[in-house]
């Protein structure tokens, strides 16, 4: 369900597998994720969770990180984030 894909070297991103869990579950992987992450790095989140669509952007607006992409893919989202400075 969940996989770390690739380490943020660079400036890639961490990709994160969120497919498969329902809210409010996204979001609360990808703040504990996040809390593992230096300021300024970026981490790609894909979710099936319909309802992720309105909590992804609502989290980070809370937190304060930069949702920097945002695409409505055929079973879910895909979330590019990158975590404030």
């Amino acid at each position: 369900m969940e996989q770390l894909i690739n380490s943020d070297l660079d400036g890639a991103a961490v990709f994160y597998d969120l497919k498969g869990l329902k809210c409010p579950l996204p979001v609360l992987k990808a703040r504990k994720r996040m809390e593992t992450l230096p300021p300024g790095a970026r981490l790609q989140l894909e979710t099936t969770d319909p309802l992720a669509g309105l909590d992804i952007p609502h989290f980070c607006h809370e937190d304060g990180h930069t949702l920097e992409e945002t695409e409505r893919l055929t079973n879910g989202h895909r979330f590019l984030i990158r975590k404030k400075s």
